[in-house]
């Protein structure tokens, strides 16, 4: 579970931006919060704002760190390190991001600030039993290490390079089961939708709904109470390897040769049974493509406590499955610790019968073009009962366009 989260200097999120799942005071809904040590915790958080003011940037941010995490310790001596810094600020000023988290019932805080050149800082820490205990340290090439981990880190300092982050490399070449467990949180705990960590969304749905029977009684159900009436479905999922015979003739040898010693070939097929008539799902709306898409690894992240980042949550589906997808993962599986952080333009999510202030975030461009994040937990005198979607479009919150002189055609001439 993610507790809060921080990035400065990154696209158009130029002053250090705060996001946090942890719950305020406030005792709506706390029946649907998951307690930790004395805190509670969101499951659920959406980000609204207008075009361009940096809601994908705020969840790109994140996967960006993923990225970085999952591939530093395969960085070559020399290589620059990608940073997509703000305009007005370049890359001088150093990238920031950090997290604090939990797995397995322990919470971890990680943070780094870089330029293209080089890693400045990088920690890690956690709190085993409550208390914060230091992991390792980072001041440039200086790296100090708490007393438990030092025998261990030691040993792989000379794996350490002022372009690779110590959490990639530690992670592959020492024996710290605490670096282990922070990398694996960032490369399988955290599922970026559209940029999944899933090779294919569609292909591993269909791989789990062949060999899993009872997974597939549950997606039937599924789509039944979405009121997609539908009596079965046929799928089927197969792995072969490439061979020359099965390639076309006139296809030149050295890509042949590249298919050849590649990865095995995937066959996918889905047959939707409406009891009436039988209908192939390349066939189907983009609607029931996405159902099936994205069914299977929504079980996994629930199942899994995972983390779900989903940029423009409504895309291509209809309120009701959305609303279908948060009922899941609110209250799917009681003892469940997924959480799902979006972005929508979708008005009708704006409820507080449905969801608590902090858990409603805005993203708005201020006078030096820079993302500012805040929560409608923030801005004061936010009533309970208030019509949220209504105040959101007239602009009471902010994070809306207003299109103050509205586009005119010209006249046309008379003749």
């Amino acid at each position: 579970m993610i507790l809060e989260y921080t990035c400065e200097n990154y696209k158009s999120i130029k002053d250090k931006i705060i996001f946090s799942m942890i719950a305020s005071k406030d005792n709506s809904f706390s029946e649907l919060l998951i307690p930790f040590d004395g805190v509670q915790i969101n499951r659920v958080a959406s980000i609204y704002g207008a075009n361009g003011s940096g809601k994908t940037n705020v969840m790109d941010s994140l996967g960006f760190l993923t990225f970085l995490i999952c591939n530093s310790n395969n960085f070559q001596p020399g290589d620059k390190i990608q940073q997509p810094y703000h305009r007005l600020c370049g890359s001088q000023v150093p990238t920031s991001f950090s997290i604090q988290f939990i797995k397995n019932g322990v919470r971890y805080a990680y943070g780094l600030s870089y330029t293209v050149e080089q890693v400045i800082s990088e920690y890690l820490y956690y709190f085993p039993n409550g208390k914060q205990a230091k992991i390792f340290d980072r001041n440039q090439d200086t790296i100090t290490f708490g007393e438990k981990f030092r025998k261990d880190f030691e040993s792989v300092l000379n794996f350490s390079k002022p372009n690779k982050l110590f959490l990639s490399v530690s992670a592959n070449y020492s024996a710290v089961k605490e670096s282990e467990i922070v990398f694996l949180f960032f490369k399988e705990d955290i599922i970026f939708y559209p940029q999944p960590v899933f090779n294919n969304w569609l292909e591993y749905s269909i791989e789990k709904l062949t060999n899993d029977s009872n997974l597939k009684k549950l997606f039937v159900e599924f789509m039944n109470s979405t009121g997609n009436t539908i009596k079965n479905i046929n799928t089927k999922y197969e792995k072969s390897k490439i061979t020359p015979d099965i390639l076309p003739m006139n296809m030149p040898d050295a890509l042949k040769k590249l298919l050849i010693h590649g990865e095995d070939a995937t066959k996918i097929e889905a047959q939707i049974d409406y009891g009436l008539f039988k209908i192939n799902l390349e066939e189907e709306s983009k609607g029931i493509q996405k159902m099936f898409e994205v069914f299977c690894p929504l079980m996994n992240i629930i199942l899994m406590d995972k983390v779900l980042v989903w940029d423009e949550i409504e895309t291509s589906l209809h309120p009701q499955i959305v609303n279908e997808i948060l009922r899941l993962i609110l209250h799917g599986k009681a003892d469940s610790k997924a959480q799902l952080i979006f972005s929508t333009h979708d008005t009708n999510l704006l409820d507080l019968t449905r969801f608590r202030r902090d858990q409603i975030w805005f993203t708005e461009l201020n006078s030096s073009r820079a993302t500012d994040l805040y929560s409608l937990a923030e801005l004061k005198n936010v009533r309970k009962d208030e019509n949220i979607s209504k105040g959101y479009l007239s602009g009471k919150y902010g994070a809306i366009p207003f299109i103050h002189n509205p586009l005119k055609f010209p006249a046309e001439e008379e003749g």
